[in-house]
């Protein structure tokens, strides 16, 4: 699985959202600065040749739809995230969280309960 642009990210997470759209419908969506036409067209193609699209031809257009899930592509990123900044330890990134404060220690009750309803 190819690293994605954060423009063809974005791109992906409208899809994502859409299911099936017409790069006009995806157009629509983009809530930051609105790319031309023919760019968000390029994106959707190249986001097409790197595996992450299809799409249905009705005559000259084109309707896209994801192939890859966000599922999938969520959990290539954060294995990947982890790999890179993280040393490849779960523990080093909840560390984080909890030195930034991202996360309350009622949030981590709720994990380690996760976690030992799991066994």
């Amino acid at each position: 699985m190819q690293k994605l642009t954060n423009k063809e990210e974005e791109i992906m997470h409208i899809l994502w959202k859409l299911e099936k759209a017409f790069v006009k419908d995806v157009l629509a969506e983009i809530e930051s600065e609105k790319p031309h036409y023919n760019t968000l067209s390029t994106i959707i193609r190249n986001l097409e040749e790197k595996g992450y699209v299809s799409y249905t031809a009705y005559g000259k257009t084109h309707q896209y739809f994801p192939v890859v899930s966000k599922e999938d592509y969520k959990a290539k990123f954060m294995t990947r995230a982890i790999d890179n900044y993280f040393n490849s330890s779960y523990k080093n990134m909840v560390s984080f969280f909890a030195k930034e404060e991202k996360i309350s220690v009622d949030e981590l009750k709720e994990i380690i309960a996760l976690i030992e309803n799991k066994k």
